[in-house]
């Protein structure tokens, strides 16, 4: 039997036990906002530790935290020394939006059917909190000599952009590895995705009694007015096409809306919160200039509104580095082999917390347990889930990697 089927062999054989920690991990909420995601970190580490990961807690201040509108953070690091060589790291995140409405499984229960594991983050992604502790655990079961380190990274905060996860261990030098893979799905190794930008605009009129409209300024009245021009916006992105495959034009979401007092008051202010998505090829800076204007010439056209705009969020596009090749190349080649088809390297409209390792001068590539799609996972919606096989899968791919990357011959 060669080193390739004895980690398939090994991951086989510890499956139940593989699914059993991403359990486990579901069972505990990390819904963000709020963003008490310190208690999950416990349970992680605990469970890490009971299996021969020795894990670092480094919490967050707390005063950092709150800053970035989160309660609790501890950021988890396993080091994996074996000797002189390259580090890799792998990074998933802990943190999810709340579950929402329309479950008929419990988001926090890890309920099996169908040969599918249900609950928040089943798919995104704490399952690659599993993928990536049993590809370690594979790879040191067939006691070879190995050349460099691996560092497991669990972090929480990529719902809010990173800068207490993965950017915190950066500027505080808790890591800083040769190349990186962060949590993906297992059927593209993406190497490139969108940026995003989230716009919090203030509408401000003045509220009056409904039965004299006239006596104040209708605040909704001129947030419709900027909801119609960021609208059309929409329709001038879809003229503008990357050239990155896996990704197609710009796009604009208005994801919250909120305001007014009662009903019989004209609304004195509403707030709403934008997202939007740059394509790799797009300028962050011109961007928002562009759209803070569309804005402005928009609620000019109600006399007396006022209006606030707060940047909520810059996360760039993820820029391909060179480096990255060693990456790209070991996860398509056992990819191929393990789902017995060719896996693409391409694109995704998702940003990420890997775009923080490259602007860092770091390689990295996205890559894990999940299915061809978004749309496909569940994610961010009722019932997110993951069948088991793709698990199961991905992670002997990322097994596979980890031995030829880290092999002297390498």
């Amino acid at each position: 039997m060669n080193h390739y089927a004895q980690l398939d062999a090994w991951i086989d054989a510890h499956f139940d036990e593989q699914v059993q920690f991403l359990q486990r991990l579901i069972q505990v909420p990390t819904d963000t906002p709020p963003g008490n995601n310190a208690p999950h970190a416990e349970r992680a580490a605990d469970l890490l530790d009971a299996m021969g990961l020795h894990t670092e807690r480094h919490p967050v201040p707390s005063a950092l935290v709150q800053a970035a509108g989160l309660q609790s953070i501890t950021n988890l690091i396993v080091r994996r020394k074996y000797g002189a060589g390259r580090t890799i790291a792998l990074n998933a995140h802990g943190d999810v939006v709340p579950p929402g409405e329309g479950w008929r499984h419990d988001p926090y229960g890890g309920e099996i059917e169908d040969g599918k594991i249900y609950g928040r983050a089943a798919a995104v992604s704490k399952c690659d909190f599993s993928t990536y502790a049993f590809a370690v655990r594979a790879l040191e079961s067939l006691g070879l000599p190995l050349h460099g380190a691996v560092e497991l990274l669990f972090t929480y905060d990529e719902e809010f952009g990173g800068e207490v996860g993965p950017a915190w261990l950066l500027q505080n030098q808790l890591t800083r590895p040769d190349l990186m893979i962060a949590a993906g799905f297992s059927y593209q190794v993406i190497t490139a995705h969108n940026g995003c930008l989230q716009l919090e605009v203030t509408v401000h009129g003045k509220m009056a009694h409904a039965a004299i409209p006239d006596s104040g300024i209708d605040a909704l009245q001129g947030a419709t007015r900027i909801l119609s021009a960021l609208y059309a916006q929409n329709t001038l992105y879809r003229q503008v096409c990357s050239k990155v495959a896996g990704i197609s034009h710009p796009y604009l979401n208005v994801g919250m809306i909120e305001g007014g007092t009662n009903t019989n008051v004209v609304p004195g202010k509403v707030r709403l919160k934008l997202d939007r998505r740059m394509i790799p090829e797009e300028n962050p800076v011109e961007v928002e200039a562009t759209l803070r204007q569309v804005i402005a010439d928009a609620a000019a056209a109600t006399p007396g509104i006022q209006v606030e705009i707060k940047r909520i969020l810059l996360a760039k596009a993820l820029q391909p580095l060179p480096g990255n090749q060693p990456l790209v190349e070991a996860l398509q080649k056992h990819g191929g082999e393990v789902f017995g088809e060719a896996i693409p390297a391409l694109g995704t409209p998702l940003y990420t917390d890997v775009r923080i390792f490259c602007e860092a001068g770091i390689p990295g590539v996205i890559y894990g347990a999940g299915p061809r799609t978004v749309l496909e996972s569940h994610a961010k919606r009722a019932d997110e889930r993951l069948d088991l096989n793709d698990l199961r899968r991905a992670t002997k791919v990322i097994a596979r990697s980890l031995l030829d990357l880290l092999t002297p011959a390498n």
